[in-house]
């Protein structure tokens, strides 16, 4: 992997993006549905691109946006739909697309009471909260996010009513659908103008932030972080979860300090990552350069992703973890200190996940599940409890409650950062000297893993997408 000499150093602003450009082109570019790059295309869960290629323009998220409405329809998902954005430029413009699309469409719509951001497990503890107990009327969600990658992408995600990722069959039918209508002029699509779906009587505020935060101390042991008096740096990386932390540290009285409160769609702030673009990813140790320089500062620090469902942990003696290690220790720590989640409840890995995982998982005597790429194979089990953690090789994860019952079914990593500091406070040291994992080896050492690491090749430089 070739590393640029602009890596890990702050962007000249002749190399910023051009905001308003990218959100001209959001509303002007007409993409072309004969044309592969242009049509609507499902990652993982979601539709990623840029107005400046005619891959993420207005017309793509008002059709997208009809197609989950009819995909609700036909599936009777009568409940509210939980909507949410981040900080990236194209999230602002293709929210009030969406909610043109949903005002229309007579769809309960929930958004942000604050008008803010809203993390990704932030929308899927919403709509798990909602639905618990419930059989019929169930909720679901969208969440316009590229997650970390660069500031002139944009990116639409869609989570039915089990809270995770939906899975290919879901995004298949939504795209299809949305590739139709594209193809014929968006006839079929309904949407109704923007300052008239800001006031219809379906769209209601939640407070997302109360909500989630109230919550926390039930996945997260926020007591002992608190007595211990573990002394926390945390970087919103300009994200969505920026304005949840204040209220975290002020609701559980941890000695934590924001390293940083701006929020800026060209994303200056940022260090280069490795090919000397800038993306927000919490896993590359040049584009967290800045927390890097002040970890002395802390007994832990992390940082999350602009959509906070990825986390990058930072510690005195290690530096930035490499994701693989620090999901060893979570997961060591985590399931010799819960003694309320199931016996049988597995550790849940994606296959090009470190075979660390797989020692650790033996040493604890619990069942590893191991699945293709992609959050969404997790989902079920988290559900039921039979997976007490799940995580991915980029630096994504989830875990169940104290009590063993689900938190979220997406990715959070706000709780992979608190948990850092639980460990340290719990077990006297730092996620990179946790005894639990200490004696299996960095992941970078682990010659078992060798190949896997070259076949990923540039992979592992990028992190992943959406």
């Amino acid at each position: 992997m070739k590393i640029s000499p602009f890596a890990g150093k702050p962007v000249d602003p002749s190399r910023l993006v051009d905001v308003s450009r990218l959100v001209t082109a959001y509303f002007t570019g007409r993409p072309d549905a004969g044309v592969a790059a242009q049509r609507v295309a499902f990652g993982t869960s979601g539709h990623r691109g840029s107005s400046c290629d005619l891959s993420f323009n207005e017309a793509h998220i008002v059709a997208i946006s009809q197609a989950i409405c009819l995909y609700r329809k036909l599936h009777d998902i009568s409940g509210p739909l939980y909507l949410g954005m981040d900080t990236h430029a194209l999230s602002v413009p293709a929210f009030a697309s969406a909610l043109e699309v949903l005002a229309a469409n007579n769809v309960e719509t929930m958004v942000d009471s604050a008008g803010g951001y809203t993390p990704t497990p932030a929308i899927s503890h919403a709509i798990l909260t909602y639905n618990r107990g419930r059989t019929s009327g169930l909720a679901d969600g969208i969440v316009i996010t590229p997650s970390h990658n660069p500031p002139e992408d944009g990116g639409f995600k869609y989570n039915p009513p089990n809270g995770g990722p939906a899975d290919t069959e879901v995004t298949r039918w939504i795209e299809n659908t949305a590739n139709e209508f594209l193809k014929n002029d968006l006839d079929g699509v309904r949407r109704i103008p923007y300052q008239r779906a800001k006031s219809v009587s379906t769209l209601h505020k939640h407070d997302y932030i109360s909500a989630y935060v109230a919550d926390l101390g039930n996945v997260v042991d926020m007591e002992a972080i608190r007595t211990a008096g573990v002394k926390i740096g945390i970087d919103p990386l300009g994200g969505a979860a920026v304005h949840y932390w204040p209220t975290v540290i002020e609701k559980y009285g941890i000695q934590a300090t924001v390293v940083s409160d701006v929020v800026d769609p060209t994303f200056r702030f940022m260090t280069a990552d490795y090919d000397g673009k800038i993306r927000m990813d919490c896993s590359s140790p040049y584009a967290m350069t800045r927390l890097l320089a002040i970890r002395d500062r802390f007994d832990v620090a992390f940082a999350n992703d602009t959509d906070a469902d990825r986390h990058g942990i930072v510690t005195r003696s290690a530096g930035l973890m490499n994701p693989n290690h620090y999901l060893a220790a979570a997961i060591s720590h985590l399931f010799r200190n819960r003694s309320r989640w199931r016996q049988d409840s597995a550790v849940g890995k994606t296959v090009v996940s470190s075979a660390m995982i797989d020692r650790v998982a033996m040493s604890l005597g619990r069942r590893l599940v191991e699945t293709p790429v992609g959050f969404k194979w997790f989902v079920d089990g988290l559900i039921d409890g039979s997976v007490g953690f799940a995580g991915e090789e980029s630096a994504g994860a989830s875990f169940v409650r104290v009590d063993g019952t689900v938190w979220t079914t997406d990715k959070d990593g706000l709780i992979l950062g608190l948990l850092a500091a639980e460990i340290t406070a719990r077990a006297g040291a730092e996620p990179g000297k946790y005894e639990g994992t200490r004696q299996r080896g960095s992941y970078w050492r682990d010659q078992s893993d060798r190949g896997k690491r070259m076949v990923r090749g540039a992979a592992v430089g990028h992190r992943g997408c959406l």
